[in-house]
């Protein structure tokens, strides 16, 4: 068992590493090495982190919808604990994506919010799963409060494809997807070295975001393990 530990530990260590380096190197090629915007200048250099935070946080949430599902069709604690953890880092990562998309709206629409489709989603989003935290901590019953936020969380991920289509449905400020558009391949729509730049970001959120979701996995196992010690304890 201390073996497996140090293993995990060690894989952990790793991607972090990886994870500093891709962060550093996505910095170098969105800041320095690809070109301003040709309609935008200076201020489209945050698409870099806008991008690859939204996506991470529908990654983070996918995972709250799967670890959901198997929670309530096996009720075992480590699908309830890994739908947790990302849920909260899902909040983290969509909080700074709202925060980028203010900042970005600022000198683009000379507002840092306004009640656009996409954005209001995005919104109701991130309140979804605030409110799925928030039920996990006021619902005394802890297999009971567990199983209600499962139920919220496979909810909630329903959020995601509304957010993707509203610039599609709805007439809005936001623009249309840069990357994912079903009517154009990526390369067609975006310059080659602000694509590797976007690419280089992505990859530096994910291994960010699994080196988080490791941690915050580790946690949730330690409180069941201090837990479990406590009730077998007392028993004794």
């Amino acid at each position: 068992m201390a073996q497996v530990t140090q293993k995990k530990g060690r894989g952990r260590k790793i991607v972090g590493i990886l994870a500093l380096l891709f962060v550093l190197l996505g910095l170098y090629f969105g800041l320095i090495k690809a070109p301003p915007d040709a309609y935008q200048g200076e201020v489209q250099r945050i698409m870099y982190l806008h991008i690859p935070s939204i996506l991470t946080a529908y990654l983070s949430f996918f995972i709250v919808f799967v670890g959901s599902c198997l929670f309530l069709w096996k009720r075992e604690k480590r699908d309830d604990i890994l739908a947790s953890s990302a849920a909260e880092i899902g909040v983290l990562f969509t909080g700074l994506t709202i925060i980028e998309g203010s900042i970005w709206g600022k000198p683009t629409w000379g507002v840092w919010w306004t009640w656009d489709a996409r954005l209001t989603l995005t919104a109701i989003l991130c309140l979804i799963f605030v409110g799925y935290l928030m039920l996990r901590s006021l619902i005394e019953d802890e297999t009971r409060g567990a199983v209600c936020s499962a139920v919220l969380g496979i909810i909630g991920f329903l959020d995601i494809p509304l957010i993707h289509m509203s610039v599609y449905w709805w007439r809005t400020l936001h623009q249309p997807p840069s990357i994912l558009r079903p009517d154009k391949t990526p390369w067609e729509n975006i310059h080659p070295s602000m694509l590797i730049a976007l690419a280089i970001n992505f990859v530096a959120f994910i291994l960010l975001y699994f080196y988080l979701l490791s941690l915050r996995f580790r946690l949730g196992e330690m409180k069941e393990e201090v837990k479990t010690s406590k009730l077998y304890g007392g028993a004794s």
